[in-house]
């Protein structure tokens, strides 16, 4: 069989309405419209019948909100990962997505945040653990629930996909190469049905 895991955005928040940074020390809740979006997606990738035995959340309630209702809806296992939280964007929190493009874009860190470079090694080294480590975990095909950021670190840096975003309660899966066993193409993404670029924030 071959490997790969699945991957999902949460579901809309406040703060991605507003259209402002929302980064891993904030902890906001869905919206009434992102419990719904959860709900819809859960029930769509259940239907599709792709295979899936394990979901795994970070930490955040929006995405242990999203987790737990795909988890529910597949009745399946619901673990929690500390790496899968989104980074830490410090005095950035709050503040309009347009105003801090160039800043991301520039590789800053954020005053009071996470850097980029340790942000996106704590991400691929949580899939590593998960592609390599004892418990096996990838060969049960496990739906990651994280957000925007961790969805960029997966797309740009794992699977070669600069300039791609996800929107809310988008799908997409991660299929591991035979060949490049490191850095980008080391993992195939393959799109989701319906792409939706993100307008939104972590």
């Amino acid at each position: 069989m071959t490997d790969c895991f699945h991957f999902v955005r949460h579901g809309e928040t406040e703060d991605n309405r507003r259209g402002v940074r929302c980064g891993g020390d904030r902890d906001v809740p869905l919206t009434d419209r992102g419990v719904e979006q959860a709900r819809l997606e859960a029930e769509r990738f259940r239907r599709s019948g792709q295979t899936c035995d394990l979901v795994i959340t970070g930490p955040l309630q929006r995405t242990a909100t999203t987790g737990a209702m795909f988890a529910e809806t597949l009745n399946l296992q619901l673990l929690r990962r500390d790496w899968l939280r989104e980074r830490g964007l410090g005095e950035w929190n709050g503040l309009p997505i347009d105003l801090t493009r160039p800043w991301f874009a520039a590789g800053e860190t954020p005053p009071g945040g996470e850097s980029e470079d340790a942000f996106a090694a704590r991400v691929l080294e949580g899939i590593h653990e998960l592609a390599n480590g004892p418990a096996g975990l990838l060969a049960r095909r496990p739906l990651l629930v994280g957000s925007k950021g961790i969805g960029r670190i997966l797309l740009h840096r794992l699977a070669g996909q600069p300039g791609v975003e996800l929107g809310n309660c988008t799908v997409v899966t991660f299929t591991r190469l035979s060949a490049q066993l490191g850095g980008p193409g080391w993992w195939r993404c393959d799109p989701p049905e319906d792409p939706q670029m993100a307008n939104a924030g972590a």
